[in-house]
């Protein structure tokens, strides 16, 4: 019987219609990698790193997959294709962008692959909603929870809980 791993992933994009996107994300994932088993709100930041561009929709999903570490980023990066993402260089634009935050506990150093991510206690606009759905998850190189992560990172972005229902937005 294969093994159940849980891995959380964090959605973005930043073009056309965002909701749609996220929510076709979800979809692949669920239907290529394996059953959701939570899915944090949608917040909404500028862009990072490259600052002209639109803002981005973020999200983070909490999945059960059977895949190993390499397979999984290999789907992943299939369905950003499938979506329409076109690589041109860092921090661009995107259609959709998946990335890795954590597979279980696991430590993983590869050419292609670091996880957890490496700019996770960085990035507000990930912390943000994995803290929503995972608060107490334990980084395992600081050994810090996801709180603690969000509460010392030295990221500034605004991060807004999006509504798409009613456009209200929260600072977060």
């Amino acid at each position: 019987m294969p093994v159940t791993t849980n891995t959380y992933l964090l959605l973005g994009t930043n073009m056309g219609d965002r909701v749609s996107q996220l929510s076709r994300a979800r979809g692949e994932i669920a239907g290529q990698i394996g059953p959701l088993r939570r899915s944090s709100s949608i917040y909404e930041t500028d862009a990072w790193g490259n600052e002209d561009q639109p803002p981005y929709l973020n999200q983070v999903v909490s999945v059960d997959t059977t895949l190993k570490p390499l397979a999984l980023l290999y789907i992943i990066n299939a369905i950003e294709k499938q979506m329409g993402r076109i690589r041109t260089g860092k921090w661009e634009s995107r259609v959709i962008d998946i990335d890795i935050l954590y597979y279980s506990d696991r430590i993983i150093d590869e050419v292609n692959l670091q996880v957890p991510h490496p700019h996770l206690p960085n990035r507000r606009f990930a912390l943000a909603p994995l803290q929503e759905i995972a608060p107490l998850f334990v980084h395992p190189i600081s050994g810090k929870t996801t709180t603690e992560l969000l509460n010392q990172t030295p990221d500034q972005l605004t991060v807004r809980l999006f509504n798409p229902d009613t456009y209200e937005q929260h600072e977060i």
